[in-house]
């Protein structure tokens, strides 16, 4: 048996070092967050420049990595042979071979290529300071493997130079949303699904139905007029003349100030004061809708059906509200539908928009079809229930409290009380 051979082992430890820093930036650049680099790129960041560089040509990467991996790892293979042969003969090379397969396994590939995976910036922006004046240098061997390899590519059919690209879906923005987690405030969070959820929802999910508008019929008595429009709870009004169906304006309350004591005519002074109607379908898209209010300075719009019906009312406070919730500064008002009962359930209005219940319940009841609960229901059921009956809508359990002949009107939540219905309800 030879001298221990110390120049060959300290050789084979540096290649396996640099076998070790191929694999690790490897792992690390492939698995960095192309956002992230993006951003740090455009804030200035040398290595995050340069790893954008390298990644814009991913395969002249790969090609560089790997010619540098196979290089030091075959070279390790022979370094370890001779030193094999030195220190036992042809009897130690099999031994030699297997250590060396073990130790490159662990050192050299698995420990690497998982720190990178957990830490990838660590490694991925030094790494582009040696890749870069390294791909340099070996442009022609890699120029070279990229020819054959790119055709290789094209005779099974796929196109090396198509770069798949990088946006993501909107389901795939409200993954990320949802998984930001403390970075990104919840009420920030829901201002960003909900602005995502605009291109989902249409006019009909958000608009007071026509049996809820609140109006000033023209036929009415004077006194009345006068008396309903004192009492509002709202800034801007329709006008109708002869019924809901025919509405002829919409007017803001604060114009009618010293407008109904005077000794004109009140129906005159209205009909001056309306705006013209502005209509919109029940199917428009809320984000457009909310486009449209932008660039015809309105805020109230009436909707109407294919055939040109009347249905309801959309306001921009309500397309607003989608985005931001509820503009009130108590919580027990942000749901005037959802309200504690004296044995300490929820009693909940079925008038309730199913797009609000599942923002006040945390829950997902579907929205495409009715769009309130006493519809839901009724559509669940294919029935309108008696008071007492028990359901489990969508795995929610409710009990029927009060109905009419048309409609279910109130049940209660036999569930846990969620956190944010908690606090809706008053419970601090």
């Amino acid at each position: 048996m030879d001298q221990l051979p110390l120049t060959e082992l300290i050789s084979l430890v540096v290649l396996l070092v640099l076998s070790g820093f191929f694999s690790g930036s490897e792992t690390a650049l492939m698995t960095l967050n192309r956002y992230r680099l993006r951003h740090r790129a455009d804030s200035g960041h040398r290595g995050a420049k340069l790893a954008r560089a390298l990644l814009d040509r991913p395969d002249r990467l790969i090609g560089l990595i790997l010619l540098g991996n196979n290089f030091v790892n075959i070279l390790a293979s022979s370094l370890a042979t001779v030193i094999a042969l030195k220190l036992g003969g042809e009897g130690a090379i099999a031994i030699a071979a297997g250590l060396l397969t073990l130790v490159i396994l662990i050192f050299a590939e698995v420990t690497p290529k998982t720190l990178a995976a957990l830490h990838p910036e660590v490694l991925a922006y030094p790494a582009a300071y040696v890749y870069t004046p390294l791909l340099k240098v070996m442009q022609p061997v890699v120029w070279s493997v990229n020819i054959v390899t790119n055709n290789l590519l094209r005779l099974l059919g796929v196109q090396p130079d198509a770069q798949q690209g990088s946006a993501l879906s909107r389901e795939e923005l409200r993954t990320v949303v949802n998984e930001a987690g403390a970075m990104i405030p919840e009420r920030s969070r829901d201002m960003l699904l909900g602005i995502l959820d605009l291109e989902n929802a249409v006019v009909e999910d958000i608009m007071v139905p026509r049996n809820e508008v609140e109006g000033i019929d023209l036929q009415d008595p004077t006194d009345e007029i006068v008396a309903a429009v004192k009492r509002a709870n709202y800034t801007r009004l329709p006008l109708f003349d002869g019924g809901i169906d025919n509405v002829i304006g919409i007017f803001h309350t604060r114009h009618t100030i010293g407008l109904l004591d005077g000794g004109e005519d009140v129906r005159e002074r209205l009909r001056a004061i309306a705006r013209k109607p502005y209509y919109v379908p029940e199917g428009t898209r809320l984000y457009q809708q909310l486009i449209a209010f932008q660039r015809a300075k309105e805020r109230v719009a009436l909707v109407v059906d294919e055939y040109g019906d009347f249905q309801g009312l959309v306001t921009l406070a309500d397309l607003l509200e989608e985005i931001v919730g509820e503009f009130t500064t108590d919580p027990a008002d942000a749901y005037p539908e959802i309200h504690r009962a004296d044995d300490g359930s929820l009693l909940i209005d079925c008038s309730i928009n199913v797009r609000e219940l599942n923002r006040a319940m945390r829950w997902s009841l579907p929205k495409h079809g009715p769009k309130t609960l006493n519809g839901l229901i009724i559509d669940y059921l294919e029935t309108i229930p008696h008071p007492g009956t028990s359901l489990k809508l969508y795995g929610h359990p409710l009990e029927i409290i009060q109905t009419d002949e048309k409609a279910v009107k109130t049940v209660k939540h036999l569930g846990p009380l969620p956190a944010v219905a908690a606090v809706t309800a008053g419970v601090h």
